[in-house]
Order: C-alpha cells, then sequence, then structure tokens
C-alpha cells in the first residue's frame, strides 16, 4: 500500500465555516491520519494529512471545495515524508 503525507495551507474563507470540523470529518471517513487547525492571519487553515494515496488524493479534492460555508481560494501543497502515524485525525487549537 502506498502512503502519501502533505502538509497543506487553505486559503479563502476558511475560519468561522466549521472548515476544521468538516476536515476531520472528511479524513476520519477516509481513513487518514493528521491534524487541522487555524493560522492566526484569520484566513487560512493549516492542515497536515497521511494515508493510502487514493485517500489522500480524495481528500485534496475536498479540501479544494471545503465545508459548505467555505470560500476556498488557494492551496498550497508541500509534500512530506511519510511518518507511519496511525494516530485518529485531529483539531488543534
Amino acid at each position: 500500500m502506498a502512503v502519501k503525507r502533505a502538509k497543506i495551507i487553505i486559503r479563502g474563507k476558511v475560519q468561522g465555516v466549521y472548515f476544521r470540523d468538516y476536515t476531520k470529518s472528511e479524513a476520519l471517513k477516509l481513513g487518514l491520519s493528521g491534524w487541522v487547525r487555524n493560522l492566526k492571519d484569520g484566513n487560512s487553515v493549516e492542515t497536515v494529512i497521511e494515508g493510502e494515496v487514493e485517500n489522500f488524493k480524495q481528500m485534496i479534492k475536498w479540501l479544494k471545495s471545503g465545508s459548505p460555508g467555505a470560500r476556498v481560494e488557494d492551496i498550497e501543497i508541500k509534500d512530506e515524508r511519510p511518518t507511519g502515524d496511525t494516530a485518529p485525525f485531529n483539531i488543534r487549537f
């Protein structure tokens, strides 16, 4: 099973629209590990996801549109070396 990991910054109207909760729900549904948090700039969210390549790709596709109230303007993906993380996806504060 091929595994992929990346740090991703999502910019736009992604705070105050339950983006983190929806992201966590989607990641758990796809069996991905990692985390999500708001950034201090007020209009960006950072997430790290790791998991099976096909599920990873589905998550990236989801992040490009996000939660129902979100308006994603930009997504920046930086690949990282997989760590073998299997902890459940969580929200960081």
